[in-house]
């Protein structure tokens, strides 16, 4: 029988000298010239971080953003011989639905914080449906989370974690639900151990099925999925590369220039959110700094490109065979701007790996949809898991 968690209050203080040095580096940014062509076309745009940097500099006001996260209730308990970071909100009425919410990368908790609301207290938001206890854990090496000092922290690794956290918590049953790194978790939280989930929610897919001998013949939508999927990583593929076989190396620049660490993260919300290629109208400044500052903080951004290399690296890339199939009950938002050119995956695509009991194709979001589009997001796990 495994020991009860060790589970222990907490709150963000960053400390005064971290702030300062921040600012000073970034004051002194050593800035690249413009590049040539399209704004973003080669990258995250000069002016655009030019502007950003300025504010976070001299106008961001990390103690406001602080006293935000602050006001949710916040844990570690330690697992597996690591702190693991997570926010515990109860159902406001009676007893709610326990539901574990799991991030990606590049991103945070903090993701996953606009959703609390509607789904802790639906009633109060015109939501008819379920109300939920909702644990939201910063991945290992994100954020307040420790990362284990080995490789194969993946997927199957994490699911493990946080079914020990559930149940360390008092819940026997539960769901999860999830997107990027956070869809392949919950998937493998359902392969793994089924028998306590309750229901797998996903905003986007992030596990391929398999297709290879004896699966049935592709349809004429997943073909074209297939195809325009592989011509989509052909162009963005770059980051995964570096980030799946030398994450080390890149690391070393980002965890010492802001304005370097700005910029890779910031590229990929850009590109992977339904923006229309204007972050200021779908983001505020504050919300992505929080998030870029909660990297540079806790200098954590090398150890979530980690993932990459757990994940991703041929060392370690999960393969799924034709046995493999996710029984526990499935609900997919198909946000079809998770990747703008990536192309919406059809439902017989996820059916090769799920037992889709709900698809909900979404009008608007992207990749971040906690962040971007809260309520229609929470609204569609509330009444799939009312389904059940």
């Amino acid at each position: 029988m495994k020991s009860p968690l060790h589970i222990a209050p907490f709150s963000i203080r960053i400390e005064a000298e971290i702030l300062s040095d921040l600012r000073e580096r970034i004051r002194n940014t050593r800035w690249p010239d413009q590049a040539p062509g399209i704004a973003w076309e080669q990258g995250t745009d000069l002016e655009y971080l030019r502007r950003l940097l300025a504010y976070w500099a001299d106008g961001f006001d990390w103690r406001a953003q602080e006293r935000e996260l602050n006001a949710a209730d916040q844990f570690r308990a330690e697992l597996d011989g690591v702190q693991i970071h997570f926010v515990h909100e109860r159902a406001r009425h009676g007893h709610g639905i326990p539901l574990i919410l799991t991030h990606g990368w590049p991103s945070t908790f903090a993701e996953l914080l606009p959703l609390v609301p509607f789904l802790t207290d639906p009633a109060a938001h015109g939501i008819d449906g379920p109300g939920f206890d909702v644990v939201i854990p910063s991945l290992p090496g994100y954020g307040f989370s420790e990362r284990p000092a080995q490789m194969g922290v993946n997927y199957q690794h994490v699911a493990r974690l946080w079914h020990r956290l559930m149940q360390g918590l008092g819940y026997p049953r539960y769901g999860a639900q999830g997107g990027d790194f956070g869809a392949g978790i919950s998937t493998f939280m359902a392969l793994s151990d089924p028998e306590p989930m309750i229901g797998v929610h996903l905003s986007n897919l992030e596990i391929a099925p398999y297709t290879g001998p004896g699966s049935r013949p592709l349809s004429a939508a997943e073909e074209s999925y297939r195809a325009r999927n592989a011509e989509f990583w052909q162009a963005e593929f770059g980051y995964k590369a570096i980030q799946s076989t030398k994450p080390q190396t890149l690391g070393y620049g980002l965890n010492d220039s802001p304005a370097g660490l700005a910029a890779w993260i910031l590229e990929k919300w850009h590109g992977w959110a339904d923006s229309r290629g204007n972050l200021d109208e779908r983001f505020s400044r504050d919300f992505l700094l929080t998030t870029v500052t909660l990297y540079w903080v806790t200098q954590t951004i090398t150890s979530s490109m980690r993932d990459y290399f757990d994940n991703d690296n041929r060392r370690f890339r999960v393969t799924l065979g034709p046995q493999e199939f996710v029984s526990v009950p499935t609900g997919i938002a198909v946000f079809a701007h998770t990747f703008v050119d990536e192309g919406t995956p059809p439902r017989e695509w996820a059916e090769r790996l799920y037992n889709v009991r709900r698809w909900t194709p979404m009008p608007s979001g992207g990749h971040f949809a906690p962040a971007e589009e809260p309520e229609l997001l929470a609204r569609d796990i509330a009444a799939f898991f009312a389904g059940l």
